[in-house]
């Protein structure tokens, strides 16, 4: 039977994006997201709850990241659920779960006089994901993002 492992958010970024290097040279950018859900209960109560993310982007589209994201500013995701896990220095398993993120569209719109004081977004090319952009680290990322 076929398994499904997608998600999908909207959100507002929480830090900005780190950007490292695998020792062979594979670009990892890391960032937080945080969507909030919002809801009235039978009282009339409204109700706001903040969920945050960790996401991870690889390749070409960690390269985009690094470049135009900021904190603060809204993005779509798309990727999948990926749970690493490593030993502490004392021993102990540490998991992490993250979204291995392989499409990004900035949500922000520019301002009407086309210029942007606190952002880089520059001209940004639409990042199309292809094979090389769905670079799946496995196992030896771990060390990497820790």
């Amino acid at each position: 039977m076929r398994s499904v492992n997608k998600v999908i958010l909207i959100g507002n970024i929480t830090r900005d994006p780190e950007l490292k290097k695998t020792a062979t040279g594979q670009s990892i950018v890391t960032l937080g997201l945080a969507t909030n859900r919002e809801w009235v209960t039978a009282k009339d109560e409204k109700h706001s709850l903040a969920e945050y993310h960790n996401l991870v982007a690889w390749g070409k589209l960690a390269e985009i990241c690094h470049q135009y994201l900021k904190k603060g500013k809204l993005i779509y995701v798309e990727g999948y659920l990926k749970t690493r896990s490593w030993d502490s220095p004392e021993g102990a398993k540490i998991f992490k779960t993250e979204v291995v993120i392989y499409d990004m569209i900035m949500l922000e719109k520019r301002p009407k006089d086309g210029v942007d004081d606190d952002a880089r977004f520059g001209d940004a090319e639409e990042f199309i994901p292809d094979s090389d952009n769905m670079f799946d680290p496995g196992a030896d990322a771990t060390e990497e993002l820790k």
